[in-house]
């Protein structure tokens, strides 16, 4: 009873998930959920393979005594579909990228955070030389076999975001959707390091989900992360030029739900006097 408690609780943390939340797709009270948390009761055994299919693991792992699937991101799961959870088509921010670094010559970009590789692949069709990764290795799996596909050249590794420091240059270094991964304590660093670890007249270009109050949280919004606030990432690029920098909400379907985010985007250039 213990294990399947603590396994409920991790899950559902993991996904971002209040009871209310959990016991509304179970048809069932909040209570109900308390006391499986608590340890005071236990579901029917017809609801297990309800709880299992809505956090995509097994009944088996459920009543473990630890988690035997315990991805590091929701991702891993989402990824092993046939489709591409993101499509193939590219960030409207990888042709920004193509009119201010044109690839008149192969360009070293790193992309953070790739997850299922389509932005890589066309950066690297389009000519630049890429490395690009991720900590999910079944989006890493489907990147390479995009890559294979377009018969074009990516190194592609698996990393995670709070532990992976350059050791190169780079002209461009790219993430989109990604940042908020950070840990709050090592924010400030990681983004020195990576200005740090630009070429003169590289470009840094980002986007981050900013923490707007009147907004829900994304259903498919997970734990660990950290929204940025308004201008925090400005902040950080105090001293590069702006190419970019805006702020907005749009509207999105991830996981099939209509939500909305709001996002700040930024191009700036490491401009050397």
């Amino acid at each position: 009873m213990k294990s399947f408690a603590q396994n409920l609780i991790q899950l559902r943390r993991q996904y971002n998930m209040t009871q209310e939340q959990l016991a509304n797709k179970l048809n069932i009270s909040s209570q109900a959920v308390s006391k499986w948390e608590t340890g005071q009761s236990l579901p029917d055994i017809i609801v297990l393979p309800k709880i299992a299919d809505i956090f995509r693991t097994s009944i088996d792992s459920l009543i473990s005594h630890s988690l035997k699937h315990n991805p590091s991101t929701q991702y891993e799961e989402f990824y092993r579909s046939q489709n591409y959870y993101w499509g193939i088509t590219p960030n409207h921010l990888c042709y920004e990228i193509l009119k201010l670094k044109p690839p008149i010559k192969p360009w070293r970009l790193l992309d953070i955070g790739c997850g299922e590789g389509k932005d890589a692949v066309f950066f690297a069709r389009n000519g630049y030389q890429v490395d690009a990764f991720d900590i999910t290795k079944t989006g890493l799996d489907k990147a390479k076999k995009l890559a294979s596909f377009y018969n074009v050249q990516v190194n592609f590794f698996q990393a995670d975001i709070n532990s992976f420091r350059p050791n190169t240059q780079y002209d461009i270094i790219f993430s989109s959707g990604v940042l908020h991964y950070l840990k709050p304590d090592l924010k400030e660093q990681i983004i020195h390091n990576y200005k740090h670890h630009t070429a003169e007249n590289g470009l840094n270009v980002f986007n981050v989900f900013i923490d707007k109050p009147f907004l829900p949280p994304a259903p498919d919004e997970e734990t660990p992360h950290t929204l940025w606030y308004s201008g925090e990432l400005a902040a950080l690029y105090h001293d590069w030029y702006f190419h970019q920098f805006y702020e907005n909400i749009f509207d999105c379907i991830s996981n099939n739900i209509p939500h909305k985010h709001c996002m700040n985007t930024i191009i700036a250039e490491k401009v050397c006097s």
